[in-house]
């Protein structure tokens, strides 16, 4: 009888207002970052758009580990990637603002894909190697400019809630610009929304923010990105609840 009405509670009202909502930040953020306003348009908007949907959702959110991070210094960011929903926890609850590393397929959806154009979002192109370079250049000259990224180092979201190796790409990008790596353990989104699904489900979630992992005097060989990497990926797996381990 619950899941009957949270369906209905979830067709009738969440979904419809969710769609609005999204049509009204994205217009806000393409309009915001146009008019020159892309320090305060490229996050608050999103930001916030994220936290009304985690509640909307009825998904109770517990936050571990914010005072890992400062506010005034950039990072990367490395998470693993367990639904649609690891999206909504990290913008809503991180609490600092950050640019994303996204797949280019993103771009192609209404309304959505303009507004991450114009918040200098990054779209990952791995059609050829020239131009998955190229993203990862354009990533690091948004960490030159101060920003912090977001990169989920998978590469696509899990089936069946477990992690499969870290590629190298965030990694490269963090030791170039000599910037720390902070490893994000996301538990309960793949209960939400796991990936091929659009049948949300009522269900909790927590973000553990681990300390930030120093990139000074590492070398950007390919052993040594692989050993941070598996490193990351080992912190992350330390927090993660039993069922996903």
């Amino acid at each position: 009888m619950v899941r009957i009405l949270y369906i209905l509670y979830l067709w009738l009202f969440m979904v419809p207002v969710f769609v609005v909502l999204t049509i009204l930040t994205a217009v806000t953020v393409i309009v915001g970052c146009l008019l020159g306003g892309e320090r305060i348009f490229a996050y608050y908007p999103g930001m916030i758009w994220s936290w009304l949907t985690c509640h909307l959702a009825l998904c109770p959110v517990k936050v571990k580990g914010r005072e890992n991070i400062d506010r005034k210094k950039s990072y990367v960011f490395v998470s693993n990637h367990q639904g649609a929903f690891d999206i909504f926890l990290i913008y809503g609850f991180l609490g600092v603002p950050i640019k994303w590393v996204m797949k280019a397929g993103i771009s192609k959806i209404p309304f959505v894909g303009a507004a991450c154009r114009a918040a200098g979002f990054i779209f990952v192109d791995n059609s050829t190697r020239k131009a998955a370079t190229r993203s990862v250049q354009e990533a690091e000259r948004c960490l030159r400019n101060g920003a912090s990224v977001i990169v989920f180092p998978e590469g696509s979201r899990t089936y069946d809630g477990k992690m499969i190796r870290f590629k190298k790409g965030a990694y490269q990008m963090a030791v170039d610009q000599h910037l720390p790596i902070v490893p994000i353990t996301l538990n309960g989104p793949f209960d939400v929304l796991p990936i091929g699904s659009l049948n949300i489900h009522r269900h909790k979630m927590e973000m553990v923010i681990h300390p930030p992992i120093s990139t000074e005097g590492m070398e950007a060989s390919h052993k040594e990105l692989q050993q941070i990497a598996d490193q990351t990926q080992e912190i992350i797996a330390s927090a993660l609840w039993e069922q996903y381990k």
